[in-house]
């Protein structure tokens, strides 16, 4: 697969494919014999999981590019590694519940909104 079909797929843009790839968030892509990249399967599994880990879990890159050089140092670090991931479990863990609080503050504030607006119409709707 082309970076063109590649970055279409995931929705990334074709420089943050490149800047992945050159931090060693995700590993070397194959090229062909011009020099294009040539994604596999596997490659696209690495792409997928940093882009969920980055935009969708909010994993700091540094922890990401450890992992990702960690993989690649084979099965001798597997300790490691999943070290490495239960930390940012927790962190995220925490993250969650910190969201959850505030979605919860959120939704209380329009309710109170949403009873306050009610009561005005209603007093307006008396004084007609």
């Amino acid at each position: 697969m082309t970076i063109a079909e590649v970055s279409e797929r995931f929705g990334l843009s074709q420089d943050t494919l490149r800047y992945y790839e050159r931090i060693g968030l995700i590993p070397p892509v194959n090229r062909n014999r011009s020099g294009n990249r040539e994604y596999t399967e596997e490659d696209l599994k690495w792409v997928d999981f940093i882009k969920c880990m980055r935009q969708s879990a909010g994993l700091p890159v540094e922890a990401l590019i450890e992992y990702v050089a960690l993989f690649q140092q084979g099965d001798d670090t597997l300790v490691t590694r999943k070290e490495l991931l239960i930390e940012q479990r927790d962190r995220l863990a925490v993250k969650v519940e910190e969201m959850t609080n505030t979605f919860i503050r959120l939704n209380d504030k329009i309710a109170r909104y949403e009873q306050t607006i009610v009561l005005k119409e209603k007093t307006l709707h008396k004084n007609d």
